[in-house]
C-alpha cells in the first residue's frame, strides 16, 4: 500500500509547511479533491482546489470535522491552522501540487502504461480493454470517466507495486492542457480514438485539437490509429515519424497498414478478420453499430501492440458488454416514453441518442418527437451545425421538433420537418397544451442552463383528485416518544423504504435528517439515489442491494447491506474496481428469520476473512431481524434471536478490530425489549403510527378522496362488476375516483370496508373498480366535490387493515405513486 509522509508531499509539490502540530513523518494514503466523497478522513490528504464555481477552501472546516488531518492550500486561514491533529502545506497552485505528486508517483514505476485519448471511445475502449486482460495481468485503470486535469492524477495515484498494467484515459477541452496529463500518465503504448466536434470552440481548426490531443504521446513507443480517417492519419503519421514513435495503424478499407480489418454484420453481432505480419484471426463483437466495431479494433490493435497472448485472448471479444449511457428512460403523461438527456448538447451525443428514441418508439409503437436546445461544443457555422442536425432527425424519422433557445429558432429555415420554436424554456412552459403530447417516445436533450428537467417534470405531471394526506407534526411526535424509551447515546435508524411506508421518502427523510436521526434505511439502490438528488446527506443503507446497482451505490455513497458471501464478495470487487478504500458496509446475520444473512459461526468466520483480504471494505453495522417481537407468545422465540446475535456479533467483532454499531430491536423490539438496545435501534411502522403496546402514538396520515357525481339506483339495480352491489332499496350512491390501482383494497368492496364523509361512515357498495369505487350515501348531506376519507382521523388504518385481513404495513406501502403526497407542517 503507498504512503508518504507530510515532508516528502511538500517536497514534491514544492510547499512548505506552515502550520499544524502533525509530525512531519506522519503518513498519508488517500488524496482528496471533493469532499462529498470523502468516506475515511484518518489518512486523507486534501487538495484545496480553486475554480470559477467553487474553492476548495470553503470546505476545510467540514473536512477537519470528519478528521481529515492534512491539507494542501495556497490560501491560509488562521482558524483553520490552530486544529490540533492537523498539518497544512502551503503552494502557489493547488492543482499543480496534485498533478506534481501524481507525476512522481507514476515515475516510481516502469510496468508498461497506456494512454488513450480522443474525443468519443475512451471510456469504452478502457473498460473493454480491462475486460480482455484482466485475467492475464494486474490492471489499474481510471475510475469511471477521469480523464480530466483533476481526474488524470487521481487516477495514477491508484497505482500499487502488485501492479503490472495500467490503462488511463486522458481529455482536454482547450489548449495548454495535454502537456500537463503527459507528464503524468507518460504512456508507453498510446490510443487515439478519433476527432470529434467536441469543444472545437475552443480550438482553432481540428487540426489545432488533434496536435494538442497527440501531445499525450510525446514519450511513447507505440500509437494505435486508424488510418481511415482523413483529418486525423496524416497529423498522426507525421507525430510518429518526428518523435519516434513505432505506428500500430489499422484500417478497415484494405490500405496498406499494420493490422487490416475486414467486418462482416452477423444477425446483430459483427464478425471482423483480422491481417497483420502475415498473421489472420476472426472473432466476434456482439454489437453491429460502427462506433463499437471501431472500439474493438482500437482494442485489438492494442493487443498486438502489448504484445499479449492475441488468439488466446479472442473468445472473449464475443462477450464484451455496453457501457451504460447517461439516457433516463421515464414514463411520461398520455402513454408518452420519456428519454432524459439534459446534461449535454454536443451533436455526437445527439446522434446517439436518437437511435436510442428510434429503438424505443419501434419497441413501443411510438412516434418521435425531440425537444432540443441550442447545440453547443460544435466547432461549425449555424448554418453547417444545423443543416447536419436536420439531416440527424430526418434520418431518424422524426415527426416533430420542439427546438428551444435564440440560436436552433434562428436555424429554423434549415429544417425540413416539422418544427416548432421556442426563445427558452420558459416560452415552452407557458405555451404547453398536454394533450398535444400523446403515444410519443420523446428526446428531451440540451445544455443544462436549459433546465429542461422543467419540461421532463411538465411531462411526468400527474394529476389526481385523491391525495394522502401526512402530519409531519404527528411524524415528529411520534419518532419523539421512541426517543424517550431509549438511551441518550443510542442512535436511531429510519426505515423510508417503500416510498416511506408509503408517506413519500423525500419529505420525510427531510424532516428526518432536519430531527437528526442517525441513519436511514431504503430497499433498493433507486430509492437512495432519489433522495440524494433531494439533497439527503445522512447516511443511507440500501437493505436489498444488487450487482446491477453496485456502481449506483458508489457513486452516490450508498452503503449496501451485505448480507450472503456472493454479494460481499462481488461488492469488494466493486469498491476494488473504483480505486476506494474503506467504503462503508453493513453485515446481517440470520438469527431466526430465515431470510437474508450470514446465519452460522463457520459463514461469520467466512466473511471476517473476506474482510481482511478487502481492506476497500469498512463495516459500520451488523444487526439481525426479530421475526415476532410484537407477539407476547413468541417472546422466548424473540430471547433466543438476540442471545444469538449477540453471540455471533461479537465473534465478527473480535475478528474486525475496530468498534462497530449492532442493531437488531425494530418498532416493536423498542416498545417491548429496550433492554437489548445495543449501540443503535431501526424505526420503522411505529414512526408512521402504529404501536404494538399502545403507545400513544398518532396517526400522521389520511387518504381522502372527493365525490365525483351522486346518482340515485332503484330498488332492482346494481351498481359495480359482477352487478355485485345489490341495493333492494332506493339508494343514494357516490362514485369516487379512488381505486384499487391507487391501492384500496379490493376486500374492502361489498359493505367490508367503508368511508366517512357528510359527518357520517357510510359504506362502500359493490365491487371496488380499477379507478373508482362507489359508496352508499343514502340520508347523508353529500354533494360532488365533497370530500371522502378513506383512513386517518376517523377510521385508524389498523382497522382496515384488520377488515381486509392484512397488515397495516400492506395498506399504507400499497398505496400508489399516483396519489398526490401532500405534507402538513405547524
Amino acid at each position: 500500500m503507498k504512503s508518504y509522509t507530510i515532508a516528502e508531499i511538500a517536497r514534491i509539490t514544492g510547499g512548505e509547511i506552515v502550520a499544524g502540530d502533525l509530525s512531519p513523518e506522519f503518513t498519508i494514503g488517500q488524496l482528496v479533491t471533493d469532499s462529498r466523497t470523502m468516506l475515511q478522513g484518518e489518512k486523507s490528504l486534501f487538495f484545496a482546489l480553486t475554480g470559477p464555481r467553487n474553492n476548495g477552501h470553503l470546505y476545510i472546516s467540514e473536512l477537519i470535522r470528519k478528521k481529515v488531518p492534512v491539507f494542501v492550500i495556497s490560501q491560509r486561514n488562521p482558524a483553520w491552522e490552530q486544529t490540533p491533529g492537523t498539518a497544512f502545506i502551503a503552494v502557489p497552485d493547488t492543482l499543480e501540487a496534485l498533478q506534481k505528486l501524481a507525476a512522481f508517483h507514476r515515475s516510481r514505476f516502469l510496468f508498461p502504461v497506456i494512454g488513450i485519448t480522443g474525443s468519443n471511445g475512451k471510456t469504452v475502449i478502457k473498460e473493454w480493454l480491462h475486460d480482455l486482460l484482466s485475467d492475464t495481468f494486474s490492471i489499474v485503470r481510471s475510475p469511471k470517466s477521469y480523464n480530466s486535469q483533476v481526474g488524470v492524477p487521481l487516477s495514477v495515484w491508484h497505482i500499487e507495486a502488485g501492479h503490472n498494467l495500467a490503462i488511463f484515459e486522458a481529455g482536454i477541452s482547450q489548449p495548454g492542457e495535454m502537456a500537463h496529463l503527459e507528464k503524468i500518465i507518460r504512456p508507453a503504448i498510446g490510443i487515439f480514438t478519433n476527432i470529434g466536434d467536441a469543444h472545437q470552440e475552443n480550438f482553432s481548426s481540428f487540426s489545432e485539437k488533434a496536435a494538442e490531443k497527440l501531445l499525450l504521446f510525446s514519450r511513447a513507443e507505440q500509437l494505435v490509429f486508424c488510418a481511415d480517417q482523413p483529418q486525423v492519419a496524416p497529423l498522426t503519421y507525421q507525430f510518429c515519424q518526428e518523435n519516434g514513435i513505432a505506428p500500430v495503424d489499422w484500417s478497415l478499407q484494405d490500405k496498406k497498414v499494420l493490422i487490416r480489418f475486414t467486418v462482416k454484420a452477423e444477425n446483430g453481432n459483427t464478425r471482423l478478420e483480422a491481417n497483420w505480419n502475415g498473421q489472420t484471426v476472426t472473432f466476434s463483437i456482439p454489437f453491429a453499430d460502427s462506433s463499437s466495431v471501431e472500439n474493438a479494433c482500437h482494442c485489438f490493435a492494442a493487443l498486438v501492440a502489448l504484445n499479449a497472448p492475441v488468439r488466446v485472448l479472442l473468445p472473449r471479444f464475443s462477450t464484451l458488454e455496453p457501457l451504460a449511457m447517461r439516457l433516463e428512460l421515464k414514463r411520461g403523461i398520455n402513454n408518452c416514453l420519456l428519454l432524459n438527456d439534459y446534461y449535454n448538447s454536443d451533436i455526437n451525443s445527439l446522434d446517439i441518442a436518437l437511435s436510442v428514441l428510434a429503438r424505443q418508439a419501434e419497441k413501443n409503437h411510438l412516434k418521435k418527437i425531440v425537444i432540443l436546445s441550442d447545440i453547443r461544443q460544435s466547432g461549425f457555422s449555424r448554418g453547417e451545425l444545423y443543416r447536419q442536425v436536420n439531416k440527424l432527425l430526418v434520418d431518424s424519422e422524426v415527426e416533430l421538433l420542439i427546438g428551444i433557445g435564440p440560436e436552433i429558432e434562428k436555424a429554423a429555415p434549415l429544417f425540413s420537418l416539422k418544427t416548432e420554436f421556442y426563445s427558452d424554456t420558459r416560452a415552452f412552459i407557458t405555451r404547453f397544451k398536454a394533450a398535444r403530447f400523446a403515444e410519443a417516445a420523446i428526446l428531451i436533450k440540451g445544455a443544462r442552463d436549459f433546465r429542461f428537467e422543467e419540461i421532463s417534470s411538465l411531462l411526468q405531471k400527474k394529476s389526481h383528485q385523491t391525495v394522502l394526506e401526512i402530519n409531519l407534526n404527528a411524524l415528529t411526535d411520534n419518532l419523539n416518544q421512541f426517543r424517550a424509551l431509549l438511551k441518550p447515546e443510542t442512535k436511531i435508524m429510519v426505515m423510508v423504504k417503500a416510498f416511506s411506508y408509503g408517506s413519500g421518502d423525500v419529505e420525510i427523510a427531510k424532516l428526518l435528517q432536519f430531527q437528526r436521526v442517525d441513519y436511514l434505511a431504503v430497499a433498493v439502490a433507486d430509492e437512495g439515489v432519489e433522495l440524494r438528488n433531494a439533497g439527503i446527506y445522512l447516511p443511507i443503507i440500501v437493505m436489498n442491494p444488487e450487482a446491477h446497482s453496485f456502481q449506483l451505490l458508489i457513486d452516490y455513497q450508498l452503503e449496501p447491506n451485505l448480507y450472503s458471501p456472493e454479494l460481499a464478495q462481488d461488492f469488494a470487487a466493486a469498491v476494488e474496481h473504483n480505486a476506494l478504500r474503506e467504503f462503508p458496509v453493513h453485515l446481517k446475520i440470520d438469527t431466526g428469520m430465515n431470510r437474508l444473512g450470514f446465519k452460522t459461526s463457520e459463514e461469520i468466520e467466512w466473511v471476517s476473512r473476506l474482510l481482511e483480504r478487502n481492506p476497500q471494505l469498512h463495516v459500520q453495522s451488523v444487526f439481525s431481524h426479530l421475526a415476532a417481537s410484537d407477539d407476547p407468545s413468541f417472546d422466548d422465540f424473540t430471547r433466543e434471536q438476540m442471545a444469538a446475535f449477540e453471540k455471533l456479533s461479537r465473534q465478527l467483532l473480535s475478528r474486525i478490530g475496530y468498534p462497530v454499531d449492532r442493531h437488531i430491536l425494530n418498532s416493536g423490539g423498542i416498545e417491548r425489549f429496550s433492554d437489548s438496545q445495543f449501540e443503535m435501534v431501526r424505526l420503522g411502522i411505529g414512526l408512521y403510527g402504529v404501536s404494538c403496546t399502545g403507545l400513544p402514538l398518532q396517526n400522521i396520515s389520511i387518504l381522502k378522496s372527493v365525490v365525483s357525481q351522486i346518482k340515485t339506483v332503484s330498488p332492482e339495480e346494481t351498481v359495480g362488476y359482477s352487478r355485485a352491489g345489490k341495493v333492494g332499496r332506493e339508494t343514494t350512491i357516490a362514485i369516487v375516483p379512488l381505486g384499487y390501482a391507487d391501492g384500496l383494497d379490493r376486500r374492502l368492496g361489498n359493505a367490508h370496508g367503508s368511508a366517512f364523509t357528510g359527518g357520517k361512515r357510510v359504506p362502500i357498495i359493490g365491487n371496488i373498480c380499477m379507478d373508482m369505487c362507489m359508496i352508499d350515501v343514502t340520508g347523508v348531506p353529500v354533494k360532488a366535490g365533497d370530500e371522502v376519507e378513506f383512513f386517518g382521523t376517523h377510521i385508524p388504518v389498523t382497522e382496515v387493515a384488520a377488515t381486509a385481513g392484512t397488515i397495516p404495513y400492506e395498506i399504507l406501502t400499497g398505496i400508489s405513486q399516483r396519489v398526490k403526497r401532500i405534507y402538513m407542517q405547524e
